[in-house]
């Protein structure tokens, strides 16, 4: 089969998949609000959001970084130092309008070092994130130790977990949707994006054109983990505790999430749109089973089924519309 016709039946697979998750993201709301009592008040569509949100901020980034061949699995081991360092400044009476910037720079050195690692010695990211995954989970417990701070400024508590108005929509929705429309035009409508799926589809055709990829990809691992310094941020704050265990276990809704939404592991493909319906798919998903008293164990066998799935599932997509092009002789136009 030609190389261009393969690609074409690869592309139009993962926009049926993209479309086939957003589908079953309206099909599961629509049978929330009709048949799961409790789900459609305000107050638990806005518990929804607002536990969906850290595995939304972190997924942004993990897009980008996934298309461009790479992944960063040390993003909750982040988050949770994050959250440590600043509970710990905190406890030392440094002020919170201090403590966050230094929390977000932290994340910068966490993300920069993974991406050193990566770029300059050749490393594989996924051995790496492993590897830094244990490391900044270990500092943070050194960091706090095994207190939990929750004392923290009553506006910031209210804006982290508060909602506006009578509306199900939380504050920290708002500046979400602000993350999330840089994201969408980062990758979809700018020649970073562009490059990002050339380096992915190829890494090495991609330096031969000119691309500086180990800059890119650097860039994309300080600012992953930046976003997951933030993340952390605001689980302490959502939470009102910060804990040196903050956020374990997220890189894995994470990845689930964003390879549920169709983005290719091996990189080169995959829409921001689809990798939030996959986000949002999940949260509501696991808010249906905690409203149908699904024990915290069950919930992750579901999530890592989910992962499983997510990566079987494009690639069952695309071989079916590889047999099916062949068969019929008529190339896949990408949609």
């Amino acid at each position: 089969m030609p190389e261009s016709l393969t690609r074409a039946v690869r592309w139009s697979a993962l926009k049926r998949w993209d479309s086939a998750v957003g589908a079953l993201l309206i099909v599961l709301l629509l049978f929330s609000f009709t048949f799961v009592d409790g789900f459609g008040n305000a107050l638990n569509l806005s518990f929804l959001i607002g536990n969906t949100l850290p595995i939304a901020l972190i997924a942004l980034p993990m897009t980008l970084l996934v298309v461009s061949g790479e992944i960063d699995l040390s993003v909750a081991s982040t988050a949770g130092l994050s959250g440590a360092v600043m509970g710990a400044l905190w406890n030392q009476g440094m002020a919170i309008e201090t403590i966050i910037p230094l929390c977000l720079l932290l994340g910068v050195v966490c993300g920069l070092v993974n991406g050193l690692l990566v770029t300059r010695l050749g490393l594989p990211s996924l051995a790496v994130t492993i590897g830094t995954l244990a490391a900044y989970r270990g500092i943070a417990q050194i960091v706090l130790g095994s207190d939990a701070v929750t004392d923290f400024p009553a506006q910031y508590l209210d804006f982290a977990s508060g909602r506006i108005g009578d509306t199900f929509l939380p504050y920290a929705f708002l500046p979400f949707l602000v993350l999330l429309a840089i994201a969408v035009v980062a990758l979809h409508a700018t020649p970073f994006g562009r490059s990002l799926f050339a380096i992915g589809a190829s890494e090495e055709a991609a330096r031969f054109t000119g691309l500086r990829v180990k800059r890119q990809k650097l860039i994309l691992f300080t600012v992953t983990g930046l976003m997951a310094s933030l993340t952390g941020v605001f689980w302490a704050l959502h939470y009102a505790s910060a804990r040196y265990d903050n956020a374990t276990g997220l890189e894995l809704s994470v990845v689930a999430a964003v390879l549920l939404g169709g983005i290719d592991f091996d990189g080169g493909k995959g829409t921001l749109g689809g990798a939030i319906a996959g986000v949002f798919l999940l949260g509501a998903l696991q808010n249906v089973m905690s409203l149908q008293d699904v024990s915290a164990q069950s919930q992750i066998v579901v999530t890592g089924v989910l992962l499983v799935l997510s990566v079987l599932g494009p690639r069952a997509a695309r071989q079916i519309a590889v047999v099916r092009a062949q068969s019929t002789g008529q190339p896949a136009v990408p949609g």
